[in-house]
């Protein structure tokens, strides 16, 4: 069964290096971490996510039958429901077996930006929930320091009551002078989330995202801040599909993270 990224199933797509790369790193994440035994499962968003589901659904609907799955938000809601998976809520199943969410950048310490698609407090929120969560995207997003690749900044969700004030201390006391409101593409005015919050996009120089866990500290002490989208000390491990046809893992063995290459069968 194929999965819709839109319009197109993506089994009818003739897809790009970078697609192939996506779907890559998706089916071998879900073929190494998705297993038999699990029936809570959370799936994350972005645009690896649909080879993900895809993925899981070729398990088969005797295995699938027992599974719930839990969204992140609406992209991931509307992927379970279209691919007749049962659809459920964290508030019903508050602990996850597994738990499979894209990032917009992974560092040498699995060390995530994500947030680029605004959804960033509820995929924590199931990264927290899961007993393990794993990251899936293409090569692009493998870097040695977050923000090397990825530039418009720290995702920030806030209440919009307080996202001129937390503007202010961004740009005056934090050291993030060209945080700015993001702004919608296709409507007037800010973004929106999932939650009726706004998003603060708050790049800082490379020196402070060699300790991503301090500005995650700082910005969430901020009132009006609701979540920020640093998620740090989380995934077990990261897959990325490379354009060779390859994927690198970057997992965690006891408190270090080491980093293996998978080759094309």
């Amino acid at each position: 069964m194929s999965v819709s990224t839109g319009t197109v199933p993506v089994a009818t797509i003739t897809l790009s290096a970078i697609e192939q790369s996506k779907r890559l790193a998706a089916y071998t994440a879900v073929d190494k971490h998705i297993l038999p035994e699990h029936k809570v499962i959370g799936i994350g968003s972005g645009s690896t996510v649909p080879y993900v589901v895809e993925r899981i659904v070729a398990q088969g609907r005797e295995l699938n039958k027992d599974r719930v799955f839990i969204p992140t938000g609406f992209q991931s809601k509307e992927l379970i429901v279209m691919s007749s998976l049962n659809l459920g809520d964290v508030d019903q199943f508050p602990t996850i077996d597994v738990t499979i969410d894209g990032a917009d950048e992974v560092d040498l310490d699995l060390n995530c930006i994500k947030g680029g698609g605004a959804c960033h407090l509820r995929e924590k929120v199931l990264a927290e929930a899961a007993k393990t969560f794993i990251v899936v995207a293409d090569y692009r997003k493998n870097a040695e320091y977050l923000g090397t690749n990825f530039t418009p900044g720290v995702p920030v969700e806030v209440v919009p009551f307080a996202y001129a004030q937390v503007l202010r201390k961004l740009h005056s006391v934090l050291g993030s002078p060209n945080a700015t409101l993001r702004m919608a593409k296709a409507k007037a005015g800010p973004v929106v989330t999932d939650n009726s919050n706004f998003v603060i996009d708050a790049p800082f120089p490379r020196e402070m995202m060699m300790d991503p866990s301090t500005i995650l500290a700082k910005i969430k002490m901020l009132t009006g801040v609701v979540e920020v989208g640093l998620f740090c000390n989380m995934a077990q491990a990261a897959y990325f599909g490379n354009e060779d046809g390859s994927v690198t893992v970057k997992r965690k063995v006891e408190s270090k993270v080491v980093e293996e290459s998978i080759l094309p069968s």
